[in-house]
């Protein structure tokens, strides 16, 4: 799991998360790329299964079974992410 635990949580832009939310229910491939835990930009293409918050910090599960905190992410689908809402 992709959870840099020593970062505060920054939540992400309500429109990005609401497009993430989309793709999940349209079930679409998506091209993802984030930082991993040694702060390396990671690229992997997967299908959004879910995408919820747990203690206040929102996290996506891909159908691969990786699971990525949002305010880890760089891109979706060669769409940026925008600033926190």
């Amino acid at each position: 799991m992709n959870t840099p635990e020593n970062k505060p949580y920054q939540p992400i832009d309500c429109d990005y998360y609401d497009r993430l939310e989309a793709w999940a229910t349209l079930r679409t491939e998506c091209k993802i790329v984030y930082r991993n835990e040694q702060e390396q930009l990671t690229e992997v293409t997967a299908k959004i299964e879910d995408v919820y918050a747990t203690n206040k910090v929102e996290y996506m599960k891909m159908n691969n079974g990786l699971v990525i905190r949002l305010d880890t992410l760089v891109a979706v689908n060669d769409i940026p992410l925008p600033g926190s809402c």
